[in-house]
């Protein structure tokens, strides 16, 4: 990741003044590795292994836009984080809408930034949870994703490209929802710290029309 960081601080640098592209419709998908952050035990007990983001977008002349999508977070249990034994995972699964800025810096590289609103659906899915007659334990809540993605063209309609983002979804991780019975060893106010976390991934993207 590193090694491509010089490479798109320079075309946004020296491709600024460059002509830029008019977007209207696009389908794109995000793919990327989450990982928990401001709720300590969902950060070390819940271990993140996937987050997918399909979407399409309309960006208008001025480049805001506007998109709509459905997502997926999967997070499986970390059994060397957890002082018992448990087998399983939260499934995530949710509706947004995008809101963001869209535009193109040189022919080929482009900058989407944006935040997404919505609602998902969590699901604690452990063998635990089935001993104790509650599989899965449901959470639901509400999602706030700010998400950058940098971009380049491989052709006239496809770009791939560079996305990280940040979600905040509206539930405090608690132990008993994965269906531990103790703290493992936390600060019990460390349980009312909203879940949170950060993806870094990447993104396909197709334009169904554009034109120079």
């Amino acid at each position: 990741m590193k090694k491509l960081l010089p490479y798109f601080v320079f075309f946004f640098i020296f491709g600024a003044q460059a002509q830029e592209i008019e977007l209207k419709h696009t389908f794109n998908v995000e793919i990327g590795l989450p990982n928990g952050t401001t709720n300590k035990p969902f950060a070390n007990i819940m271990q993140g292994l996937v987050n997918v983001n399909p979407y399409y977008q309309y960006t208008m002349k001025n480049g805001i836009a506007f998109g709509a999508g459905i997502r997926y977070a999967y997070f499986g249990v970390n059994q060397f984080r957890v002082p018992q034994k448990t087998l399983g995972g939260m499934h995530s699964f949710g509706i947004f809408g995008k809101l963001g800025h869209e535009k193109f810096y040189t022919e080929r590289f482009s900058g989407d930034f944006g935040v997404k609103v919505g609602y998902t659906e969590n699901y604690f899915n452990t063998d635990r949870n089935k001993n104790l007659f509650q599989n899965p334990y449901q959470v639901n809540s509400v999602l706030i994703e700010p998400t950058a993605e940098f971009g380049l063209l491989a052709d006239e309609q496809i770009s791939y490209s560079f996305v990280v983002s940040y979600a905040f979804q509206g539930f405090s991780f608690k132990s008993n929802m994965i269906g531990l019975d103790t703290f493992g060893g936390f600060d019990p106010s460390e349980f009312e710290k909203v879940t949170s976390y950060l993806t870094v991934g990447f993104g396909f993207t197709y334009y169904f029309k554009r034109k120079n």
